[in-house]
């Protein structure tokens, strides 16, 4: 084969790849564009499946809160029933102390005026 017969014959290699080139890509295009088109739709499905998890995480979360809430409520209710006892404990006993200091006042003050008494009856 002289270099002329495989010139021509080159050449009538890229003319078919040249023909049928168009048309392959033209192909890949096309899949490119259902491809593009695919992973459009698997990033939809995803960003949705996402948007739930994120939500049911939220309603989780806000359960969460609302039972600590409740428990701190509570909590805090117990200690102010118990604190509001030991002031009401407290209360009674100041009560009697102060009734008892009375009480030995008026003792006091009865000894003196009966003291008070006598000493007029003696002079």
């Amino acid at each position: 084969m002289t270099t002329e017969e495989r010139l021509y014959k080159l050449e009538g290699i890229v003319e078919g790849v040249m023909a049928t080139l168009p048309s392959r890509v033209a192909g890949v295009e096309n899949r490119m564009d259902l491809l593009r088109q695919e992973l459009k739709g698997e990033l939809q499905a995803l960003r949705q499946e996402v948007r739930e998890e994120i939500q049911a995480l939220r309603l989780e979360v806000r359960g969460e809160i609302q039972a600590l809430r409740q428990e701190l409520k509570g909590d805090v209710h117990a200690l102010h029933q118990e604190v509001m006892g030991e002031i009401q404990a407290l209360r009674q006993e100041v009560k009697g102390d102060i009734n008892a200091a009375l009480n030995r006042l008026m003792l006091y003050f009865t000894a003196l005026a009966a003291a008070l008494a006598l000493l007029t009856l003696l002079r």
